[in-house]
């Protein structure tokens, strides 16, 4: 599976689509088994979940983040907002297995080597490593010796900070790696979103690229499949008036499908590249272009003048470029007003 998985990856022309679940269970499990009923009903490839404890992701000082201090309890730490939101190893076992009977791959973001052996345990087909840990050159190494494919997410990451990413994953003998550009603030401002970052770092590593999304809407994922990202991950919530800090900057499920569609009808729109008619323009083209026509009714043995000649639909005669052909020439039969002038009418 995880070669299969590896392929879909790296194909250009079918997105992978994960749908980030995150936290947005609330640390509950039916509420999780709903956000994979929602993925799977809008038709992507993935869920995806976060692995990690309160106890080993944050020291009980560490302040919310400013996002998280709008939309959770003020009186409560970090700490204790992660606290709320684990999932135990049996609910980790529980969802991939919920996940795999829906049709969709079951994924996670570790956030420890704990958290990074509870997946391997789980058998996931790769790893995906939030923008937080781009500069953890200790857990980049314990992940990239796993030897799964990595998605690395490159969140308020300059350029030199993802090539020391990049070297250190390659360094330590996998070279299966992709790049998510993302913007990490949530919601994120379509205004600081960059795109182009995206096609600087397919450029820069040679890598497959995608775009994890954080602004409202589905516009700028969209627009990021337009510009060549082979894979996108969406936040998803049931609800964005739910509790908890990342509902907000999150897609509901009807709008899911409306991003899987969109992204379908784009990638079928990018096409091969060349530019030649499409199949049904070629029927249109012979109403809309246009032919050499009679411009009067002529006799037989007329000499054609340019005056005698009209360019006129439907473009099923002779091509008006081809004038030259006629002028000068005698016709061979008459001809009537607005006929379809050709070759075998002159001599």
């Amino acid at each position: 599976m995880v070669e299969a998985v590896w392929q879909r990856l790296r194909d250009p022309q079918r997105t992978f689509i994960i749908a980030e679940a995150g936290v947005n269970h609330n640390g509950r499990l039916d509420l999780a088994r709903a956000l994979v009923d929602g993925a799977a009903a809008a038709g992507v490839d993935a869920v995806k979940f976060q692995t990690f404890t309160a106890e080993g992701l944050v020291t009980r000082e560490a302040p919310k983040a400013g996002y998280q201090l709008e939309t959770t309890p003020a009186g409560e730490s970090q700490y204790e907002m992660l606290r709320r939101l684990e999932l135990s190893p049996e609910a980790h076992r529980e969802l991939s297995a919920y996940c795999y009977g829906k049709g969709l791959l079951f994924l996670s973001t570790p956030f420890d080597e704990a958290g990074a052996d509870l997946l391997e345990a789980l058998n996931v087909p790769l790893y995906k490593i939030g923008s937080g840990e781009i500069t953890n050159t200790p857990f980049l190494k314990y992940v990239a010796r796993k030897g799964k494919p990595i998605l690395l997410s490159t969140g308020m990451s300059y350029q030199a900070e993802v090539e020391r990413a990049v070297a250190v994953i390659r360094g330590s003998g996998n070279n299966r790696l992709a790049l998510l550009h993302c913007v990490s603030s949530y919601p994120a401002e379509p205004g600081e979103v960059n795109l182009r970052a995206m096609q600087t770092m397919q450029r820069a590593f040679q890598l497959p690229v995608g775009y994890s999304d954080h602004t409202l809407g589905i516009e700028i994922c969209l627009a990021a499949v337009a510009l060549g990202a082979t894979l996108i991950e969406k936040h998803v919530t049931l609800e964005r008036g739910l509790p908890g800090p990342d509902h907000r900057a999150s897609l509901e499920m009807k709008d899911l499908s409306r991003l899987v569609q969109g992204i379908r009808a784009v990638e079928s729109s990018l096409g091969h590249g060349r530019k030649e008619p499409a199949e049904r323009e070629s029927r249109t083209a012979q109403v809309v272009r246009k032919s050499l026509v009679a411009a009067r009714n002529l006799p037989t043995g007329t000499r054609l003048t340019a005056e005698m000649i009209s360019v006129k639909r439907p473009g099923t005669g002779l091509d008006p470029e081809k004038r030259s052909l006629l002028i000068g020439r005698c016709l061979r039969v008459p001809v009537q007003t607005g006929d379809l002038l050709s070759l075998e009418m002159v001599a």
